[in-house]
């Protein structure tokens, strides 16, 4: 089968065996994969899920092909699902049975595959670690990303009575209420901040979700209210910055830090499991949902991480087989 694999110069589609199920897994004829922010150090190798040789891609969508023999009474070959795990990047994929959910009937697999990593990453960050309530306010640092954008959907489905997303990109800025955002703000504005504090009434957001962090983490802090919960998703604008210890404790603020990379198998699986529990209904009624931006070939994955690269889209990026 075609495969888009991790060399130390970066993704080469090769001709691979296609893999083989094991009893805890769904064998997954694939039909379109997203793209993640994550796949692009893997391509050489790297991060959590990448390493030389390596089949990469985190996400994608297909027709169940065979089901592991630890796997029955839920999936079976010739369903449509969506999956998230590892090797998406292929015609063929294996995938646990518990990061598996079905595809709504006039669902398309390319919208399919933009959601798996967005559901999961952002209702674990908001809700399992965030605690976030109906009726608190939600900020979402890089609300422009594709995982961004689900935050801010997400955040007004469960009843976020203030949803403010940020990005640097003017263009961007404008379409983030089209995704649930009340106020959009630019964080090169050095006094984004104070318009976090003057739209809560100087209380400050009770939940921000991270996924910047770098030289914003003291003003994420001022933008706090007090006994809020900051999660740090991603490190998009540097994993090291200066950090007001004074300010975190005055603040009283409870600082998280979230990744898949040091998760146990069940522990994945609980995620999904309380996403799909929360959130399928939203999903079946396209209430939560990602714009695809624009469609490669299998065979150009290279070049659509290139495009990722340029940082010019806005939503997914998919590859078809």
């Amino acid at each position: 089968m075609k495969a888009a694999v991790a060399t130390e110069n970066g993704l080469d589609v090769q001709d691979i065996a296609q893999p083989q199920p094991k009893p805890f897994q769904l064998l997954v004829k694939v039909k379109a994969a997203g793209l993640n922010r994550a796949d692009l150090a893997a391509a050489k190798g790297h991060g959590g899920h990448g390493a030389v040789g390596a089949t990469i891609g985190l996400d994608w969508a297909g027709e169940v092909v065979e089901v592991g023999a630890e796997t029955k009474g839920g999936f079976k070959p010739g369903d449509r699902v969506m999956c998230a795990g590892a090797g998406g990047y292929a015609e063929y994929a294996v995938c646990d049975r518990g990061r598996v959910v079905p595809i709504p009937a006039d669902m398309t697999f390319e919208h399919a595959a933009t959601l798996p990593v967005a559901l999961g990453t952002m209702h674990d960050a908001l809700v399992t670690n965030g605690r976030l309530k109906a009726g608190e306010s939600v900020l979402i640092q890089g609300a422009s990303s594709g995982v961004g954008l689900m935050a801010l959907q997400i955040a007004k489905i469960l009843g976020a009575k203030l949803v403010i997303g940020t990005s640097t990109n003017a263009d961007r800025l404008t379409r983030l209420k089209d995704f649930g955002a009340d106020i959009a703000i630019d964080t090169k504005d050095p006094n984004w901040p104070e318009r976090v504090l003057s739209a809560t009434n100087g209380q400050g957001v009770n939940v921000i979700i991270d996924q910047v962090s770098g030289s914003l983490i003291n003003g994420s802090m001022k933008a706090s209210a007090i006994r809020g919960r900051i999660v740090n998703v991603g490190r998009l604008g540097g994993g090291k910055a200066e950090f007001d210890f004074d300010l975190h404790a005055n603040r009283r603020i409870a600082y998280i830090g979230v990744t898949h990379r040091t998760r146990s198998v069940d522990e994945l699986r609980e995620e999904t499991r309380a996403m799909w529990a929360d959130l399928a209904d939203a999903v079946t009624a396209k209430k939560l949902s990602l714009p695809v931006d624009k469609v490669f070939p299998l065979v150009e994955a290279k070049a659509a991480q290139d495009y990722m690269r340029a940082n010019k889209h806005f939503g997914k990026i998919i590859l078809v087989p």
